[in-house]
């Protein structure tokens, strides 16, 4: 990665994990991964794949959740017990486990899907189902959530 450039991941990209539960990533996401990232259940059936900068983000806003909150407790746990540190071979293949693999109901066929600062793996069939359900609601989930966005004063 970039010294001082903030990781952006950006696009769509398919690909098949191999016998030995092994995924190309794609040379554009390679180049913005440090050597240490992090890969974890993600929200929506998929996985998510985080740099030591976006993970350590993330896992300072879980440290902000009451740890006497039982949904929080679940939650950050949910997160960070599937979590492992990954890596890259030589040809840029990471290897998955297969309870990650199960917990995202991916059989062989993936999509590699850019979410800016972090990435995700999906089943290619549980992203075709999302990405029909998110494109049918596009305009209206863009009107509702203007209000979040920050106005320039």
């Amino acid at each position: 990665m970039k010294v001082g450039r903030k990781a952006s991941f950006l696009g769509e990209y398919r690909h098949c994990l191999d016998a030995k539960n092994r995924l190309i990533i794609p040379a554009k996401f390679r180049d913005s991964l440090s050597d240490t990232f992090y890969v974890t259940k993600g929200l929506d059936g998929c996985l998510a794949v985080y740099t030591q900068e976006s993970w350590d983000d993330q896992i300072a806003q879980l440290s902000k959740l009451p740890r006497t909150n039982l949904k929080a407790r679940r939650y950050i746990r949910s997160i960070t017990s599937q979590a492992i540190e990954g890596s890259l071979d030589s040809q840029g293949r990471l290897q998955l486990p297969q309870y990650l693999i199960d917990g995202a109901g991916i059989e062989k066929a993936c999509v590699i899907v850019g979410v800016s600062d972090y990435f995700e793996i999906w089943s290619e069939e549980n992203w075709d189902k999302q990405n029909a359900e998110a494109s049918a609601s596009f305009e209206e989930d863009a009107e509702e959530l203007t209000q979040f966005l920050e106005k320039d004063a």
